[in-house]
């Protein structure tokens, strides 16, 4: 049976990757800084005390995982603080980069080795990293951080494919979840994610390195 590795799962687009990926019957290991009663309800293995912030967190996670062969590996946790240009804060910005673009990289880093040939590696991006997109302007630090992830997943998808392991970078569309204060907007954390699977299942390494939406559309960088 095939594993799989979420971060950021307690809560939101992680938790229902948790829940959809357990209903096809994979085995999967859910990381988190803090459980919920909502992912123990679950019934998967979670891993919590587990902050991406953390510089030896990885370190921590592939001693408990002690050599787990992990065929997927979907690096979804992430912070958004909303940063404007007339009061830019520059401790925010530093932050969103090590939790948004650094700390997905160490853990990478940290976990190929246990990625087998023919694995998969989603890294959750957003459409607010496209440069091009950009139509509004602000939010720096999620901007700038997500950008970042997108240049090492572009890089991750060259590095990792003599190994055989395809890489995708994924914007979910606008979700209400609890980090965009549940904009009515949006759409519902299941269709999202079920959309983000299709790209998953779709993923090879002659489409590994590419900026997908959820719906399919290819975002420009």
């Amino acid at each position: 049976m095939a594993t799989v590795l979420v971060t950021g799962s307690n809560r939101g687009i992680g938790l229902e990757y948790c829940r959809q990926l357990r209903d096809r019957g994979f085995d999967v290991i859910a990381v988190c800084r803090e459980t919920s009663p909502e992912l123990q309800a679950l019934g998967v293995r979670i891993e919590a005390g587990l902050d991406q912030a953390d510089p030896g967190m990885p370190a921590e996670l592939t001693g408990r995982l002690d050599g787990l062969p992990l065929h997927w590996v979907i690096l979804n946790a992430g912070i958004l603080e909303s940063i404007g240009f007339d009061l830019l804060d520059e401790a925010s910005i530093r932050r969103q980069f090590e939790v948004n673009a650094l700390a997905p990289l160490r853990l990478v880093r940290a976990l190929a080795a246990q990625i087998p040939s023919g694995g998969k590696l989603a890294l959750m991006s957003s459409r607010m990293a496209s440069i091009d997109d950009n139509t509004s302007g602000g939010s720096y630090g999620y901007r700038m951080s997500k950008a970042a992830l997108n240049s090492a997943g572009k890089s991750l998808a060259h590095d990792l494919r003599s190994r055989g392991i395809a890489v995708a970078i994924l914007h979910p569309g606008l979700v209400s979840t609890r980090m965009i204060g549940f904009n009515p907007k949006g759409i519902s954390p299941e269709q999202a994610v079920s959309g983000l699977l299709a790209r998953m299942d779709a993923l090879n390494l002659d489409s590994s390195g590419t900026f997908w939406h959820a719906n399919g559309e290819v975002l420009p960088w």
